[in-house]
């Protein structure tokens, strides 16, 4: 019997859409699982192209009911196909009867279980439109044993009885088999708390020992034994809460002499300059020394000595907490062998690829996560390797956090011993993904910890094998995020990518190379890893937006991991030979380490590459390290007397784009640490849909909280961040979340913008403006110890006319600037029968975001847009041109170059239409004169004079240390640019973008 094929037991919200959108029949229905209630369901409706649902909740009988229109009777069913066959009538309640059943779409090749299938759900097919099995739901094994004993041994027992048994023996023996799932609860119960009395010296029970005697046993036995373990579990608990309760009087605080130590001199900056690796500039802090420029013999030796100062800046730094810290994450299959004695080049990055240079590579980190597959060790037996290899180095004794394993995935995380009290909040979680979720030997672990208050995430995961299976590795993914059940219970609203500051992920994930073997193999031996990056499905898949949305990974440069014939790094074994055949498993970077941040948090990547000396495995072990920035548990400097004012936060009205075709209302929920509770806003005050499949929601300020932190110092609300979720208000289930930081929103009103997404999916977005009050006497902030780096970034200039320079000793530097673009610009389109370019397509591919920006949209976007005259829009040649906008006037009409590819609709440019006359030299330069002219009046010359204009130049400062100090080069920057340079505001970013002194690279 199959399951019915109606109910898509969790498939995400918006596959459920698709599936009803691609139906397309009023009284298509499907039923899913709830994203919002455990153990509820979600009842999908299509009814006049819009997508109702309603959620279907269980009483305290477990008779299901669906939450429908005040005024319907509530009708109750025991089954999923009691009710579904309940609502195929009218007048029930819905907004039209359950018609057409909507199926599963199995991917091609999936795997399947029959585990999967629940009772209660089986599908007969017949000609009525739904038919479906009532067979009573399966209890769990405990209530299966209690009813057998009732049906067949309670008989036994009063016969038992009357003929003079001392007791219930059939009862005794159900009870004991029942129990022996918590006897096994109780033992780690127990031993955990005996871990605990050690710390307090506390006497403890020799009841442990007596696990091992009461193993053979019958039931009978246990469940005496079960009896006394819980005698003892409740007197060791009430004496430890006594011992912890009782004030310790006789702590001390050992004090040391300070350390005497000299330097000389403090650095400020180091400003590392992109167009030369080996060139450093030490910006000193001090008004009486120039900037120094150093010369290193590679780019590896800088890194080293940037390192170095870092260190030496954060021990005399005389803070009683780190600012920073580094974190070693490491991922190895190691394909069911032992591994080697010793893994030192493992956890000190010695290989290939991007290594720190010999002078840091023994440094010892702050934190190792080290995660791996098809480990064929215990627990306890890998965990004691990793100490002793990182104590034959360090000469420190780390300290285990915790170690997850599932099936032979293991994930163990190491601390420095003086950091064990910083560690809170550990969590530890698996997830199965391999034959229809159910089986273990494909998935992930996870660990979550809190470094004082800032939240860490690490994953290990094995995806689904198979050059073919992106798909399913993709799915993989997805569960993943939303099934690992890590870090704040209060965050379940949000899957693991939104619930850490810092998130790890790394493993074996299987993406491979799409290319033949011996291209792979020739491009190896030439070292030409991009070219071979470009054919990685990995790569592809998060450019498309299909895996990994929004995480990052350093540069590759070394060779591919996975498949190396064991004993060597000579040769890749390419072929694997099975009873079926022989496959190829071309050479492929299997094996990554990605990693995700909030916004305006600190994080680099030192290294990223593999070992070439491990050949137990066909698999190399890889390695990552970062210098990562964290947060102390706030001690405000402020007399909390002195005022009584709070900080608080006023939203001024927010605008969301969400992909969705429901007409239901939403709301919006708050989430931060800086946060007394949850808060929630009223429900949306505007909605229109001006584009099938996308809503647009309004909420105005009298709809939405106001926020008031728990602390008002802005040296503490700096590293607050706030999540978003936007909520139905009928199935309370979220259709976006965001992360905002509110670092670039304290001050005057401003305005944040960011993309939703959704169980890994671009949802999106959501934009507003948000007012953040600190009190006068809370504003003042220290400079983090990490904040001393910048890029200088190499920019060519373009290529000059000889009139140019004598020009120049005439003209103000800003017109011989335009006179530069403008030559550049007769040079490069003014040819000789160019090619006619193909339109660029615009660079929104989502109709939502036009609807942000009050852009029409065609109802069929396969026709282009009938021809219209813009006044900027010239013609030379064949190429379609975009005159250059002033940044005097009045903004431009440049968009951000965001990305969304969560749908496929390409919305076409303007300039489609028919190509009119080429334009006359003299038109040129009637234009090239009025460019003039307005620089002559008053238009900026330098940097410093733009941003004034702009009323931005706070900002000078950050961008003169970055290289941002001649208005020439300027005009190249970019919004990552002015991030690095700290201009963390999204609306400042887009101001200086918008006023550029020229356009002309988009041309």
């Amino acid at each position: 019997m199959a399951m019915a094929a109606w109910y898509h037991r969790d498939i995400s919200r918006v596959h459920a859409e698709d599936l009803l959108a691609r139906a397309g029949r009023d009284g298509s229905f499907l039923v899913r699982d709830s994203e919002s209630v455990p153990g509820a369901y979600a009842l999908c409706l299509l009814f006049q192209r819009h997508v109702h649902t309603y959620r279907i909740l269980p009483d305290a009988d477990g008779l299901l009911a669906v939450q429908t229109s005040q005024g319907v009777q509530v009708n109750c069913f025991r089954t999923l196909g009691d009710l579904v066959l309940g609502y195929q009538h009218p007048h029930k309640g819905l907004v039209t009867p359950l018609l057409y059943p909507v199926g599963r779409d199995t991917e091609p090749g999936e795997e399947s279980s029959g585990d999967d299938e629940k009772p209660g759900l089986v599908w007969s097919p017949s000609p009525a439109p739904v038919s479906v099995s009532t067979a009573p739901p399966a209890g769990p094994p405990v209530v299966g044993l209690l009813s057998e004993y009732l049906c067949s041994e309670l008989p036994l027992d009063v016969e038992g009885l009357r003929r003079g048994a001392k007791g219930l023996l059939h009862l005794h023996h159900t009870l004991g088999t029942a129990c022996q799932g918590l006897n096994s609860e109780i033992d780690l119960t127990m031993s955990g708390l005996e871990t605990l009395a050690k710390v307090f010296d506390h006497p403890t029970y020799p009841f442990t020992s007596t696990k091992s005697q009461n193993m053979g046993r019958g039931p009978d036995m246990e469940l005496d034994s079960l009896l006394c373990k819980i005698s003892a579990l409740v007197s060791l608990l009430s004496s430890l809460e006594k011992r912890v309760c009782t004030p310790i009087h006789t702590h001390t605080h050992t004090h040391y002499p300070p350390m005497q130590t000299s330097l000389i001199f403090i650095y400020y900056t180091l400003v590392k300059f992109q167009s030369s690796p080996a060139k450093l500039r030490m910006v000193v802090d001090s008004h009486h020394n120039t900037p120094r420029e150093l010369t290193f013999e590679s780019a590896r030796k800088r890194e080293a000595f940037c390192q170095l100062l870092q260190l030496m800046k954060t021990r005399h730094s005389h803070l009683s907490e780190p600012d920073v810290i580094s974190v070693f994450v490491g991922s190895w299959n190691m394909g069911g062998s032992p591994p080697p004695r010793s893994l030192q080049s493992w956890v000190t990055c010695c290989g290939l690829g991007r290594t720190p240079d010999e002078s840091t590579a023994l440094l010892p980190h702050d934190i190792y996560a080290l995660g791996t597959q098809e480990n064929s060790q215990g627990e306890k037996e890998w965990t004691e390797h990793v100490k002793a290899t990182l104590h034959s180095y360090t000469h420190i004794e780390y300290k285990q956090v915790a170690v997850q394993s599932l099936w032979n995935m293991r994930l163990a995380v190491f601390v420095k011993p003086e950091h064990e009290s910083r560690i809170s909040h550990v969590n530890t979680a698996s997830v199965k993904t391999g034959l229809g979720n159910t089986l273990g030997n494909k998935g992930a672990v996870g660990v979550s910890l809190l470094f004082n208050s800032t939240s860490f995430g690490f994953v290990n995961c094995h995806l689904t094998s198979g050059s073919e299976k992106v798909l399913r590795r993709n799915q993989n993914c997805a569960d993943i995020l939303r099934l690992l059940s890590l870090g704040d219970r209060q965050l379940s609203a949000f899957d693991v990518s939104l619930r850490f500051t810092h998130l790890f992920w790394c493993g074996d994930l299987n993406y491979r190379l799409d290319l033949d073997v011996q291209d792979i193999l020739k491009h190896v031996s030439k070292r030409e890893f991009d070219e071979l990056m470009c054919a990685d499905q990995l790569t592809r898949e998060r450019h498309k937006r299909k895996a990994f949305l929004n995480f990052k990974e350093e540069k590759i440069a070394f060779p591919p991991t996975y498949r190396y014939e064991r004993g060597s790094r000579d040769s890749y074994l390419w072929q694997k030979y099975k009873t079926s055949g022989v496959r190829v498993n071309v050479p492929s970077w299997c094996d990554r380490i990605l990693w995700k941040s909030y916004s305006e948090t600190h994080i680099t990547c030192n290294s990223y590459g593999c070992t070439d000396d491990i050949f137990t495995s066909d698999h190399s072990p890889v390695f990552a390290t970062f210098h990562v920035g964290v947060t102390s548990q706030f001690i405000s400097k402020t007399d909390p007397n002195s005022s009584m004012e709070r900080a608080w936060m006023e939203l001024e009205g927010v605008e969301a784009i969400v992909k969705t075709a429901s007409k239901a209302k939403f709301f919006i929920e708050f989430h931060s640490s800086c946060l007394e509770e949850i808060r929630r806003s009223v429900e949306n005050d505007s909605q229109s849909c001006d584009v099938p499949g996308f809503l647009k929601l309004g909420w105005s300020p009298k709809q939405l909280p106001k926020l008031l932190p728990i602390v008002s110092d802005m040296e503490y609300l700096q590293d607050q961040h706030l999540l978003l979720s936007v909520k139905s208000c009928d199935g309370f289930e979220s259709y976006g979340e965001c992360c905002v930081a509110l670092r670039s929103l304290i001050g005057a009103t401003e305005q944040f913008e960011m993309f939703l997404t959704h169980r890994g999916e671009e949802m999106g977005s959501i934009r507003g403006r948000v007012r953040v009050h600190v009190p006068k006497d809370r504003r003042g902030t220290r400079e983090k110890i990490y904040g001393g780096f910048a890029w200088l970034p190499s920019r060519q200039p373009h290529h000059c006319s000889p009139l140019l320079p004598l020009l120049a000793l005439s003209l103000p530097a800003g017109i011989v600037c335009h006179l530069a673009y403008f030559h550049y610009y007769l040079s490069t389109h003014f040819r000789s029968s160019p090619p006619p370019p193909k339109p660029a397509p615009s660079s929104y591919t989502n109709p939502a975001y036009f609807i942000f920006e009050g852009v029409s949209v065609l109802g069929r976007v396969e026709e282009s847009p009938p021809p219209r005259r813009d006044p900027q829009v010239v013609w030379a040649g064949d190429s379609a041109l975009q005159l250059p906008k002033l940044f005097g006037g009045r903004g431009c009409d440049r968009k951000s170059p965001r990305r969304s590819d969560f749908t496929e609709i390409e919305i076409p440019g303007i300039l489609n239409g028919p190509r009119p006359k080429a334009l006359s030299i003299s038109f040129l330069t009637r234009h090239l004169l009025w460019c003039l002219i307005q620089v002559l009046y008053g238009a900026p010359e330098t940097v410093r004079e733009l941003l004034s204009t702009l009323g931005l130049q706070k900002y000078t400062l950050g961008l003169s240390l970055n290289g941002w100090d001649d208005l020439d080069y300027f005009s190249g920057i970019t919004e990552e640019d002015l991030r690095a340079a700290g201009v963390w505001n999204p609306s400042h970013r887009r101001r200086i973008l918008e006023n550029l002194p020229r356009t002309w690279d988009s041309l």
